[in-house]
């Protein structure tokens, strides 16, 4: 079994970058549709400084790395501040931004894999050199892999404050809309209600990912260096 810090090592990089650029997208998206806001508040940078949040970034995925035996993490980062009064089509702008985290993730994933193939090329083109940086590069762009199209698939679930929710709220009819939108008060309340409550359900709605990432290493198994492309598939 792999030592669980040096597998954490590995991965706690890959999920900051994932975090990192999930909100830099959000401000990114936001400021192409008239709002500075981010960019006023220095938000618009991939320098992780500004975008952690001590708990939720470090804390939350080294518990839960630890409780699960190092079998799962997570976390988040500080939310990009948005007013969406300043875009210049309200629906049009919250759509856009809403979505820009999520498709920069699966964006990320799909990187991953290339670079993961592009690894196992190279180290194969130069006779089989640096086995050992070739395959701890593959197997960190596994964990990349991995934690994007998770941290995608969990935005996309249509839960205030989770980017999916904005996506279902535009598409309701108003009054029920206004409802819906007014779940937000409670912060993340519903969300951890369901992550404690419905573990089973939250599995369920997390499968996309799972698949995705299975299809993704399939693809890139035939340049794996070493064993680090089925730290899932085993």
């Amino acid at each position: 079994m792999r030592p669980l810090l040096q597998d954490f090592l590995l991965a706690l990089p890959m999920l900051l970058f994932a975090l990192v650029a999930h909100e830099f997208a959000h401000g990114w998206a936001a400021l192409r549709q008239g709002d500075d806001t981010a960019q006023k508040l220095g938000r618009l940078t991939l320098n992780p400084l500004p975008h952690i949040d001590p708990f939720m970034t470090i804390g939350m995925p080294a518990l839960l790395w630890v409780l699960s035996g190092g079998r799962f993490t997570f976390g988040g980062a500080k939310p990009v501040p948005v007013i969406t009064r300043n875009f210049r089509n309200y629906v049009r702008g919250d759509l856009i931004v809403s979505s820009a985290g999520i498709v920069t993730n699966f964006l990320i994933a799909i990187a991953s894999g290339v670079l993961f193939i592009l690894v196992g090329w190279v180290h194969n083109v130069l006779g089989g050199a640096g086995t050992s940086t070739a395959d701890t590069t593959q197997r960190m762009l596994v964990w990349s892999i991995h934690l994007n199209l998770i941290l995608a698939s969990f935005n996309l679930i249509p839960i205030p404050p989770l980017d999916g929710s904005r996506l279902l709220y535009h598409a309701l009819p108003a009054d029920l809309g206004a409802r819906y939108r007014a779940i937000e008060r409670f912060g993340f309340l519903p969300l951890m209600a369901l992550m404690f409550l419905a573990p089973g359900l939250l599995n369920t709605l997390l499968l996309p990912a799972e698949f995705g990432r299975d299809v993704i290493l399939r693809l890139a198994l035939p340049f794996a260096v070493g064993d680090g492309w089925n730290i899932f598939l085993r």
